[in-house]
């Protein structure tokens, strides 16, 4: 069994399969996130495994931003790994001081990634629409949602980003994902991953009041 074709089903959810990558994927994802809004820092190593499973998962499913953010947030796992256990001198925590403390966003850095965001956004979309319709017929399928795709990769990039700032920030951003993912991937026909993404939005809650008690306490 290669359980790394989208057609290998594990089991079937409302009339449509499950494959077991998705499955796997699934597993990966919320154990990394869990442990992530639990402040504990191995989650990084599930990370990595959980970037290899989404690029194979959404390159079959022809949702090339997403596909494509995957290398990107496996570098971006790293640096963060990195960071969470090597803070500068003003930067540990109260509590341990080889880790990173929790720290927060002004609104100079808000301002300033809202408006990567939103350009990088544009001009990612728009590529987007034109594969498979005017450039590279034959070689992609058409995005189904190419805006929707483009601006939940940068969000998500943000999103990736700051929580490898350890900035509390980044969990106002993926509860903003994670909705917008539960549309992206009903439109990709898939079953299971909109139910995970409202676990994530769980999650995401519980974590940016977690996270929250960290920053006051300089955790």
């Amino acid at each position: 069994m290669n359980i790394f074709d989208i057609n290998n089903i594990a089991f079937t959810l409302g009339g449509a399969g499950v494959s077991w990558l998705e499955l796997f994927g699934v597993i990966a994802g919320l154990t990394c996130v869990v442990m992530a809004g639990r402040n504990n820092k191995y989650n990084f190593w599930v990370g990595y495994l959980y970037n290899i499973l989404l690029f194979i998962l959404f390159w079959q499913r022809h949702l090339y931003s997403a596909m494509l953010l995957q290398p990107i947030a496996f570098a971006i796992n790293a640096f963060g790994h990195w960071r969470w256990t090597h803070p500068k001198e003003d930067e540990r925590s109260s509590q341990d001081a080889s880790a990173l403390k929790v720290s927060r966003l002004d609104m100079r850095g808000w301002c300033i990634a809202l408006t990567v965001v939103v350009t990088a956004g544009a001009v990612w979309g728009y590529v987007l629409s034109q594969l498979g319709t005017r450039w590279g017929v034959g070689t992609f399928s058409p995005d189904p949602t190419p805006w929707l795709d483009s601006f939940v990769l940068m969000l998500t990039l943000l999103a990736q980003f700051l929580s490898a700032q350890k900035k509390w920030d980044c969990w106002i951003v993926w509860l903003v994902v994670n909705a917008a993912n539960i549309t992206l991937y009903l439109s990709a026909g898939l079953v299971f991953m909109p139910i995970v993404s409202a676990l994530y939005l769980i999650n995401g809650i519980w974590s940016l009041w977690t996270w929250f008690k960290l920053y006051r306490d300089g955790k």
